[in-house]
């Protein structure tokens, strides 16, 4: 209404405009007032729990809520009403990050006012069960602590995985229960969905809520119980395995596969079973036990997927398994820095730092079986298995992994719809992640199994035909040595480990002359034998027409080239009469040492591989004790334990002495042996004495 129009009221009228005013406004003031008090729903709810006797009963509903922390806030007589001071209410069967606090971490305090009314006749005490709640909590009772789960920062502790909880109240049924929670920074992996309370508390009495604890802790190893059958069926795989590389440490898979399932153990017996064990300990050691995990797996996969001869690719697989391990370690040691030297985003940020170099090593399987289908790996079926289940594995968990990176900021739902899917079995969950590394482990123990039966049957023939090469070898021996005319003859064989190419032959000529022959052939085994024998049988042949060494050399040459396969035969001949007169030749074989001195020969290539060889020879005349020693290449290549060889300083110093072959090749194998050793020695006699021969006992096979 206009000001003028009300100027023209009259004084009556206008003295009852005026009281119409103060009225609506008496009436107005009073709502306005009351819109100012908190409702109904917002004040403290009191929770009444009757009939308490041996059973319990959840404090489920709403409670009052606050974020930070304020010792006050322990007080019975706060005022926690929601909407005052910051205080709100939440549920207490899911965290707060749930439920409108994304990804907070710090402190918190829960309130609920109860009553509890027991049943006549029941005991006058009652207590809490608490369970699940995220991560260091500490309870008060009317202002009173009453317990509490882990220490709060500077001196964190997160308590450990057995995260259940009683505590007694004592007789006091009224009053104001409050909890105060500390939560840590959520890790690069998390989607900042926890902390706080998962599920509600228990009340009731303490021998009923012992009766609850005992009861989930039953029903969580039910649960188990198909869990820990696997990890004593991985037990079991792995002491095999160990044993089985113990008893032959050539089999590097199963010392791989003992280390691959003695992680499997440890990882399933940290997640399956309670431990009392600090947290922050835990993570830290998990940390190194998944890396270790990962990097065995690598290995088995490289020897299953005979992936071993690739240049530089066990080299570089060794530095992928150190960076991951380092990185891993670290990256658990952050838990012992926080709080009192990283803050929360420091750690966050560290924690990001050493996730994102672990990550991308997790495609190494992927990598590795790849290439095993380049170089098209003739790989039998079971190898093949492991590489299907590897090549699953690996990507689902690098998806799962990769994706769960931050998913507090990219808020992709990929790992978690992938925990979500998997099988019940007996009772227990088994997630899909876990399906495919079941898998994986059954096709590396059936790869493994298959793997050492095709060992044993190679190793035995093998083994036969070790005993088949030892039996040629032992026909081509001579069995006794013949005098040679003027001279003392001494003669030393001494084996490796494997059958080698070794040889020698004294011949006996009709003018008292005598012909010998000293030779290696390259390579071990049968093959060597069988080689040794074509080349004995031609010595007897070729002598009956040419006791030339240079013209020996060359027949032999003839006959062996082209049937060596890439092999190759070293030789020396000579022809020696009774007045000393000595005719040698050598093809590519080490010289002589006439008493303290190598015999200077010209250098020629050994038998079998050039056809157009040929071969000269060098005439030497021994006097009267003059001592000529004739040797293969084991006696000067002879390593010790620190690899340094024998050499021709120890040779030259060894023969100045005229030892006797037997002598000679017990030094060198004092000295540490790793091929065959074979010694001849031919001693100039005075005139009138004895032709003499001493044979080694070594020379007589087993």
């Amino acid at each position: 209404m206009p000001t003028q129009a009300l100027l023209q009221l009259r004084p009556k009228a206008f003295t009852a405009f005026l009281l119409a005013c103060a009225a609506a406004l008496f009436c107005v003031l009073p709502i306005s007032a009351a819109s100012d008090l908190p409702s109904e729903s917002a004040k403290p709810a009191l929770l009444v729990v009757q009939g308490i006797g041996k059973a319990s009963a959840p404090l489920d509903g709403q409670w009052q809520f606050h974020l930070g922390d304020n010792p006050a806030w322990a007080s019975p007589t706060l005022d926690d009403t929601a909407g005052r001071d910051g205080w709100e209410q939440i549920a207490v069967d899911k965290p707060w990050g749930s439920q409108g606090h994304f990804a907070y971490y710090g402190y918190a305090w829960y309130r609920l006012r109860i009553d509890v009314t027991p049943v006549p006749g029941a005991a006058p005490d009652f207590s809490l069960l608490l369970r699940n709640v995220t991560d260091v909590y500490e309870v008060y009772w009317n202002g009173v602590a009453v317990g509490h789960l882990g220490s709060f920062p500077p001196h964190l502790d997160g308590g450990s995985t057995f995260n259940v909880r009683i505590f007694d109240m004592g007789p006091v049924r009224s009053g104001v229960l409050a909890v105060r929670v500390w939560r840590s920074p959520p890790a690069s992996n998390e989607a900042g969905l926890t902390g706080g309370f998962e599920q509600p508390p228990l009340v009731g009495s303490h021998d009923a809520l012992t009766a609850a604890r005992d009861a989930g802790g039953y029903r969580f190893l039910a649960a188990q119980r198909v869990r820990d059958a696997l990890i004593w069926l991985y037990g079991l795989a792995g002491f095999l395995s160990m044993i089985g590389w113990i008893r032959d440490r050539s089999q590097r898979t199963l010392l791989w596969i003992a280390i691959y399932t003695a992680m499997l153990v440890i990882e399933s017996a940290v997640g399956s079973l309670t431990t009392p064990l600090p947290i922050v300990w835990l993570m830290f050691f998990v940390q190194i036990v998944i890396q270790l995990r990962e990097a065995s797996q690598w290995f088995v996969l490289l020897w299953l997927l005979q992936l071993v001869d690739v240049p530089r690719l066990s080299r570089t697989l060794r530095v992928a398994a150190a960076i991951t391990i380092i990185a891993g370690s670290l990256d658990g040691f952050l838990f012992f820095l926080y709080p009192n030297i990283l803050t929360g985003r420091q750690f966050q940020m560290a924690d990001a730092f050493f996730t994102s170099i672990i990550v991308p090593l997790e495609v190494i399987p992927v990598f590795l079986v790849g290439l095993a289908l380049v170089r098209r790996q003739q790989l039998d079926s079971a190898r093949w298995f492991v590489a299907i289940c590897a090549l699953l594995n690996a990507v689902s968990y690098g998806i799962s992994n990769a994706t769960a990176q931050g998913a507090r900021y990219t808020h992709w739902t990929i790992a978690a719809r992938l925990s979500t899917v998997g099988l019940t079995i007996f009772g227990a969950w088994f997630p899909f992640l876990l399906v495919l590394r079941i898998l994986l482990f059954v096709s590396i123990i059936y790869a493994a199994v298959r793997y050492s039966l095709e060992n044993s049957r190679r190793q035995a023939v093998l083994e036969r035909e070790f005993q088949s090469a030892r039996e040629i070898q032992q026909i081509l021996v001579p069995e006794a040595l013949p005098t040679v005319p003027g001279f003392s003859l001494t003669s030393a064989y001494k084996p490796a480990q494997e059958v080698g190419g070794d040889f020698f032959q004294v011949i006996p000529l009709s003018d008292q002359s005598t012909v010998i022959v000293l030779g290696d052939v390259s390579g071990k085994g049968l093959k060597a034998a069988m080689t040794v024998s074509l080349i004995v049988g031609a010595i007897r042949t070729l002598v009956e027409i040419n006791t030339s060494p240079a013209e020996i050399l060359a027949g032999l040459n003839r006959r062996l080239y082209g049937r060596l396969q890439g092999g190759f035969t070293t030789c020396i001949a000579l022809h020696i009469n009774p007045q000393g007169v000595c005719t040698l030749s050598s093809a590519g074989h080490p010289s002589p040492i006439l008493n303290r001195n190598e015999v200077d020969l010209p250098g020629a290539l050994p038998l079998g591989l050039d056809l157009a060889t040929t071969y000269e020879e060098v005439e030497l005349r021994l006097r009267e004790g003059d001592h000529l020693a004739l040797y293969t290449d084991g006696l000067l290549e002879a390593r010790n334990a620190e690899g340094e060889l024998y050499g021709f300083e120890r040779l030259n110093l060894l023969f100045g002495e005229s030892p006797t072959a037997s002598r000679a090749s017990d030094e060198a194998v004092a000295f540490g042996q790793d091929d065959d050793i074979t010694v001849l020695t031919l001693t100039r006699l005075l005139p009138g004495d004895q032709a003499t021969t001493l044979m080694s006992p070594d020379l007589v096979l087993a």
